[in-house]
């Protein structure tokens, strides 16, 4: 009889524990206030938070990890690689966005909706994104950090939160996760290709070029465009017979520029027929790929034909092309209309310092170039000194060390910023 009793006072108890726990426990509303709170306590509350992770509630987990964010020391680090683990999408990209935040500070100011959109589709006629997003090159960020971002990307609960890591993982320049992103580009959803392909392009890994050849003909225009970018850009000299089909089957105007302008990134005197059918092209950033072919061919005697073109465009984007390819030829002289002053020049102009940065980097890895930025350097203008710090950053060798010291001093804090960046830069890849 007692066993009996026994038996029956432990199942009431059991049937009225999740009761009990249910109704004198914190509500989840209560939970969400009191994880939004621990925030103002900094550092010191992050192992609370972490705990809140394991909260059954999303709305629960997804405040922790804000607070998480709002913290932002380096000890947020290890709670948001753990929240990346979530099985919730809003969750994983919150924590994604804060990891990134930690070493882009500001970035998720618009929120978790605002870092995930479907971005632009204009190509401006070279390898460009609006999402030009990327940490500096002189920040390292931690390897547990790329590689919980790179799993993400490759295996997140939902497209959105896979689509929103591959961004992230280009955004942290993380070669690391070049393998995830490969595997990403299989997803068949266009939004994780796309971020995938321009992460790929931020990283700039050229092992990763052949696994992305197959997207050379795929259907949607923005993920075709971004895959022949790509390709251009990792220097993939094999696929030049799929661009070469990619060029003639083009379905429109915006995968035919795309298609010219990888082709002039792979020089090879087979396409010099692709150039001379496009030079004189009506529109102006297809004629302007077609030069940037013939510069990267070196062929001194194309320097006249150039030339008549450079005297005669009026459109600005082709124009830049021009003096870039007559710079390539040889053309390193400094004077108020020569080719290599037209470039530093356009530094100056908000619409076309991107075009014409990009062209300067490439061009000064020869020291003639170098050589003539220095002599810039002294009465160069701010905007010119911001960007040619960059273009030293990217290709200055030992010599411009000196120079870019000198930068680091500018009165201007602005320019002695960028000076000393690109400083830093420079010392680690030369030794």
């Amino acid at each position: 009889m007692n066993v009996r009793r026994a038996v029956g006072f432990l199942l009431s108890v059991c049937l009225l524990v999740p009761a009990f726990s249910q109704e004198s426990g914190p509500s989840t509303k209560q939970r969400v206030k009191a994880a939004k709170a621990l925030a103002d306590q900094g550092s010191t509350a992050l192992p609370e938070l972490a705990n809140y992770l394991q909260d059954p509630e999303i709305k629960v987990r997804v405040q922790a990890v804000k607070s998480m964010v709002q913290i932002g020391t380096q000890h947020s680090l290890e709670p948001l690689i753990q929240a990346t683990r979530d099985a919730d999408p809003e969750v994983q990209t919150r924590a994604v966005d804060g990891l990134v935040n930690f070493y882009l500070p500001g970035y998720i100011d618009d929120g978790w909706m605002g870092s995930f959109r479907k971005i632009g589709t204009s190509i401006e006629g070279r390898f460009t994104d609006v999402n030009d997003a990327a940490i500096s090159r002189d920040i390292t960020v931690r390897d547990d950090v790329i590689t919980a971002v790179g799993k993400v990307a490759s295996g997140g609960s939902s497209m959105q939160s896979r689509a929103n890591a591959a961004r992230a993982v280009g955004i942290l320049r993380g070669k690391a996760a070049v393998p995830e992103l490969l595997e990403a580009v299989k997803s068949k959803n266009s939004s994780v290709i796309y971020e995938s392909l321009i992460a790929m392009q931020k990283i700039g890994d050229q092992s990763a070029g052949p696994g992305i050849t197959f997207l050379l003909r795929d259907l949607d225009d923005d993920v075709q465009v971004a895959a022949i970018e790509t390709t251009g850009l990792l220097r993939n000299f094999e696929a030049l017979p799929q661009l070469y089909d990619a060029l003639n089957d083009a379905r429109n105007k915006k995968v035919r520029r795309a298609a010219l302008t990888a082709i002039a990134m792979l020089p090879d005197e087979k396409s010099r027929v692709y150039y001379n059918q496009y030079v004189e092209d009506k529109d102006p950033l297809t004629r302007a790929a077609a030069v940037e072919g013939f510069a990267r061919l070196k062929r001194p005697g194309d320097a006249p034909m150039i030339q008549t073109f450079f005297d005669g465009e009026k459109k600005m984007n082709p124009r830049l092309s021009q003096a870039f390819a007559l710079v390539m030829l040889g053309q390193t002289d400094l004077g108020e209309f020569t080719p290599l002053q037209y470039l530093i020049n356009a530094l100056n102009m908000s619409s076309f310092h991107g075009v014409a940065q990009p062209f300067l980097v490439e061009l000064a890895r020869e020291p003639a170039v170098r050589s003539g930025i220095y002599q810039v350097l002294p009465n160069a203008t701010k905007d010119e000194k911001i960007h040619l710090s960059q273009v030293l950053a990217a290709s200055g060798d030992a010599e411009s060390v000196s120079h870019l010291e000198t930068l680091s001093r500018d009165p201007d804090a602005e320019v002695a910023t960028e000076g000393a960046r690109a400083l830093r830069i420079v010392k680690a890849r030369i030794g």
